[in-house]
């Protein structure tokens, strides 16, 4: 195999934690420094990526770093920040880049992606198709995992009417028997409700309150764009599944430390094809990586040097086209992941066994 694709990921620091752990020299700054020596300091090329390989192609690259945390991004002018992006970006080109990935909170200012695909020579993806994908991919396992039969489960959306909620729903309402879709704007979500029924010809119900709308559902996918969490220990039934897809998280950190009986999933980990080296660790199990890493991936390898996810609108043929092209060269999901930490057997298995227990307590 002659081809070999090449991409760049941009990563950031979600906070000071994580650069003083990668370079504990830093460790003796104060944070204020610190943070300021983020605010000037050029983009970085953080490691080499190489080994990443199927039948069907071949791929390697660069993790490039953004050196500002979330708080940073969240607070600081936007048109500073696009300038770090920016070069981050041209960085990925210097390093022959012919697709940048990103990651975290760099997918979402400046459009999503729009303005810095804008300013470069080579594709831009947010990777969020694929991000959809997988969220949906684990729900279905998680459903699973936890006992229930998919087509007789009890679905909601929480953040319905935004861009990867609508795509999430039009796919759940092929495969489950009731879905409930929760946003704020009743009219559209009456929209959807009425596409829904079109396509699928499943009557979705419609709320605007996410505590008495999911507290009797079996599994719920959330991907509001609210600023605080909106699912509490209280909302949620026995057993429940969570996929929690939204930044800031949709689900309280409370709901983990007061319901041990719930599975709380924040879309899943991809197994890559290939003997793959990051050249460095980023939190999940070697040979993975999360799905927005994976589609850009995915795309150096179909030789695909398009901005194939930019801004807020998704499609359902997009989530089912790159899901298609991930399975072609064997990229899945390969576990689930819990508030930044993957979960492993034996903590999955404790909750299904919590939610039995509790389940049978109750009917007795």
């Amino acid at each position: 195999m002659s081809y070999v694709g090449q991409f760049a990921f941009m990563l950031h620091p979600l906070d000071l934690s994580y650069v003083t752990d990668q370079y504990p020299i830093t460790g003796i700054l104060p944070d204020g420094i610190l943070r300021w020596v983020l605010k000037k300091a050029p983009p970085i090329t953080l490691s080499r990526i190489t080994g990443v390989s199927s039948s069907s192609g071949e791929a390697e690259g660069h993790f490039v770093g953004c050196l500002l945390t979330s708080g940073q991004i969240l607070r600081l002018p936007e048109e500073m920040v696009m300038k770090k992006i920016i070069a981050a970006g041209r960085l990925a080109e210097d390093l022959g880049a012919k697709v940048v990935g990103l990651g975290a909170l760099t997918a979402v200012v400046g459009g999503a992606g729009r303005q810095l695909a804008d300013n470069l020579d080579i594709a831009v993806t947010t990777g969020n198709s694929y991000t959809v994908a997988t969220a949906i991919e684990g729900t279905r396992r998680a459903v699973k995992f936890m006992g229930y039969d998919l087509p007789a489960v009890k679905m909601a959306v929480v953040g319905a009417t935004g861009s990867i909620g609508q795509v999430c729903a039009q796919v759940m309402a092929r495969e489950v028997g009731d879905i409930t879709l929760i946003a704020r704007d009743e009219k559209r979500l009456r929209s959807l409700r009425d596409r829904i029924l079109t396509s699928t010809g499943l009557s979705a119900r419609i709320a605007t309150d996410v505590r008495g709308a999911i507290s009797d559902c079996d599994a719920v996918i959330t991907v509001s764009s609210a600023v605080d969490a909106l699912i509490h220990p209280q909302d949620l039934k026995v057993g429940a599944v969570v996929c929690d897809v939204a930044r800031p998280r949709d689900v309280s950190e409370k709901v983990v430390q007061a319901r041990d009986d719930v599975l709380v999933i924040e879309g899943g980990v991809v197994r890559v094809p290939g003997d793959v080296d990051f050249g460095m660790s980023f939190g999940v199990p070697p040979g993975t990586c999360m799905a927005c890493m994976a589609e850009t991936m995915i795309l150096a390898m179909e030789e695909r040097y398009e901005s194939y996810t930019l801004g807020r609108d998704l499609t359902v043929k997009q989530v089912d086209e790159i899901d298609g092209l991930a399975k072609k060269h064997g990229f899945d999901l390969a576990g689930f992941r819990a508030f930044e930490g993957a979960m492993d057997e034996k903590e999955l298995e404790a909750v299904r066994e919590r939610a039995r227990r509790a389940r049978n307590s109750d009917s007795s």
